[in-house]
């Protein structure tokens, strides 16, 4: 703790670039309000350790179970989406929300809402690519059969430096990534759930990749591993730098993970290693 603190005193004389950021790495519960009691209590404590920048992991107060997502689900305007305002606001953080199964009308949505110190919500990214697999010896899972897609791609500006919000699967579309890091996008936090087979696999690999394929920030934040559960997460929240080296990561626990980031760092390194200045898009596109 006093680590903790003494790290956050030193941002103070750091430029407005230059924050700690907060991966919160909750285990949900079965009851939603001690998941969500639990998630304000890390959200408070983060904060009082010198965080500016919160994050939640991918539905992060609902069982990853299809059976699950229409009972947990809220619409946009909903208690969840509310309390998280309360959050931002009342402990002076940028909290980028985990996810939440959104209703709008006869869809679902699994939805990340993205809110500044004031509590406004200024970005809401819909996870675009579902998660629809059939590993032998592994794992089946089809979200579709649950959620829409979202088409959008998130960027947002914030008092640090513009960011960006993808969601677990979407992650590993390189594509996506670098549509953001093209918008301007310094900092991507990817709220995720990967599993215990694609985990150990990719998890870290994908985040560093998709890091130093753009020469900018990528957080990863999971929901801590419950053995018990039905669907068993890897945890391991992780966040790599813009060279695509890891500069912090912990193990499956419930836990909160703390990495100091400064957002200068994309620009020394863009031009130290200029690759994603040296692009050729001319080259790239396929004929239709």
């Amino acid at each position: 703790m006093t680590a903790i603190l003494k790290a956050a005193k030193g941002n103070e004389a750091m430029s407005d670039h230059s924050f700690t950021l907060a991966l919160c790495q909750i285990m949900t519960r079965e009851e939603k309000q001690n998941t969500m009691d639990r998630a304000e209590a890390m959200v408070r404590a983060a904060a009082e350790n010198g965080a500016g920048v919160v994050a939640l992991p991918e539905m992060f107060a609902c069982p990853y179970v299809r059976g699950a997502f229409l009972p947990f689900s809220e619409p946009a305007d909903g208690e969840s989406v509310r309390r998280m305002a309360y959050w931002a606001r009342e402990y002076g953080v940028v909290l980028v929300g985990g996810t939440i199964p959104e209703r709008d009308g006869d869809r679902l949505y699994n939805t990340c809402f993205v809110f500044d110190k004031s509590g406004n919500v200024i970005a809401t990214h819909r996870k675009a690519h579902m998660f629809d697999i059939d590993i032998p010896g592994g794992i089946t899972f089809k979200e579709s059969d649950s959620f829409a897609p979202g088409d959008d791609i998130c960027v947002f500006d914030t008092e640090y430096g513009r960011m960006g919000v993808c969601i677990c699967f979407d992650m590993r579309f390189p594509e996506l990534i670098r549509a953001m890091a093209r918008r301007g996008a310094e900092l991507i936090v990817a709220p995720a759930q990967f599993n215990m087979t694609t985990g150990p696999a990719h998890w870290e690999l994908t985040v560093r990749a998709r890091a130093i394929d753009n020469e900018l920030w990528f957080a990863a934040a999971s929901a801590a591993r419950d053995n018990d559960a039905k669907y068993r997460c890897w945890g391991h929240s992780t966040v790599a730098g813009p060279y695509g080296d890891v500069k912090a990561a912990c193990g499956e626990t419930e836990q909160i993970l703390y990495c100091p980031v400064d957002l200068n760092e994309v620009d020394k390194i863009r031009r130290e290693l200029p690759t994603f200045l040296r692009l050729r898009e001319d080259l790239y596109r396929v004929a239709d």
